[in-house]
């Protein structure tokens, strides 16, 4: 919980916190997010995709044959220094990008985690004053019903002889 110790509460008070904010009824939005925040999600979106994965793909498979068949002079030859400068040059780019997302994204499941937990622990908060609430219930039926079946035993009981004398 957010705002509350759990650990100085006695269940009573906390299920009654629980019970006035009402974690279940809370859905998680995401917070307005900043344009690079937005930017990161994009590019971690698209990087981590099928699509991308297939057009990088196919274009490193036409650098790669157009310089080893020597097609336009072979602007960069095996090696392929230049590219692997470009793929570097990507990796260095994209991977805080990502990370950035990834951070957030973690952050988004911190908060729905810790949600959870709250609703969770209301419900077993619940189910447990329900039994408590059943348990009473049966122990005032068990009482009632011992009284009334001794109420029944001393009305069927002979009356008592009249004392002799």
């Amino acid at each position: 919980m957010d705002h509350v110790d759990i650990a100085s509460l006695s269940d009573h008070d906390l299920l009654k916190a629980l019970r006035q904010r009402r974690p279940a009824r809370h859905r998680i939005h995401p917070r307005h997010l900043p344009t690079g925040q937005q930017l990161a999600d994009m590019v971690a979106a698209r990087v981590g995709s099928w699509p991308f994965i297939v057009i990088q793909s196919s274009i490193l498979a036409l650098w790669i044959a157009a310089n080893a068949v020597g097609w336009l002079r072979a602007w960069d030859p095996y090696p392929f220094i230049l590219l692997n400068l470009m793929l570097s040059f990507q990796a260095a780019y994209t991977a805080p990008i990502i990370m950035m997302s990834q951070n957030r994204q973690a952050e988004i499941d911190r908060r729905k985690v810790d949600k959870d937990y709250d609703v969770n622990l209301k419900a077993e908060l619940e189910v447990e004053a329900l039994h408590q609430k059943i348990d009473a219930l049966r122990d005032q039926e068990i009482r009632r019903l011992t009284e009334l079946v001794e109420a029944l035993i001393a009305a069927q009981r002979p009356p008592a002889p009249p004392p002799a004398g």
